[in-house]
């Protein structure tokens, strides 16, 4: 199947991980994600109901392998002195917000060039977005995860 990029927008709390726990929670609620146990690629009677929890959802040895395709596929936000790994999210710094595109606080405009930080596979993005007067509105999470 490959890898899945996706990307969420969600209002802005100062709580980076209590946003993406939310966000988690939230996905995991309406089944917005790719249920590897309930895929078209499986026959009808072996595709399972998907698991009532994130807990039991990622007890599962094929959703380890292959992922969510989603958001469900990183688990913290790291803090500034912690090294990016897999399943974690990285927020964007204000040092590489000025070096990368030389503001200070970014916007829903500067999204489109996002492709500038550097991000790897399962290891996801955050920034948070301002509005015209410099107030923080939302928090932007992307990334690519699954196989």
């Amino acid at each position: 199947m490959g890898a899945s990029e996706w990307d969420y927008y969600v209002p802005y709390q100062e709580d980076l991980n209590a946003a993406l726990q939310q966000l988690r929670r939230a996905v995991f609620e309406a089944g917005d994600y790719y249920w590897v146990n309930g895929a078209d690629w499986r026959p009808q009677e072996e595709r399972e109901p998907r698991p009532q929890s994130l807990e039991a959802l990622w007890e599962d040895e094929l959703v380890q392998e292959a992922g969510t395709h989603s958001i469900l596929d990183v688990f913290h936000v790291v803090g500034p002195d912690d090294t990016p790994d897999y399943n974690t999210v990285e927020p964007v710094t204000a040092e590489e917000a000025r070096e990368l595109l030389g503001v200070d606080r970014l916007t829903r405009a500067h999204v489109k060039d996002f492709d500038v930080f550097p991000r790897s596979r399962w290891i996801a993005r955050c920034a948070v977005l301002h509005d015209d007067e410099g107030k923080p509105q939302e928090i932007r999470f992307w990334g690519h995860s699954g196989d």
